[in-house]
């Protein structure tokens, strides 16, 4: 059976989020290309507030509808 790639834009935004429910700083953007590092930002963004909502790990990850 054939794996199906995410596109490079879904899996910057995944580890963005991966990097704010962590609580890591913004300044770990691993991106330099400013159209994709744009994707990264958004998805740490998103990870900050689930991380300040109080949602954690697995739980954080289930709530969020892109991240599946």
């Amino acid at each position: 059976m054939k794996r199906q790639k995410r596109d490079k834009t879904s899996t910057l935004f995944n580890r963005g989020f991966q990097a704010g429910i962590n609580g890591k700083s913004r300044d770990s953007c691993p991106v330099q290309v400013t159209e994709l590092r744009s994707h990264w930002m958004s998805g740490w963004r998103e990870g900050r507030d689930a991380h300040w909502s109080g949602m954690d790990g697995v739980s954080a990850i289930q709530a969020h509808p892109g991240l599946h």
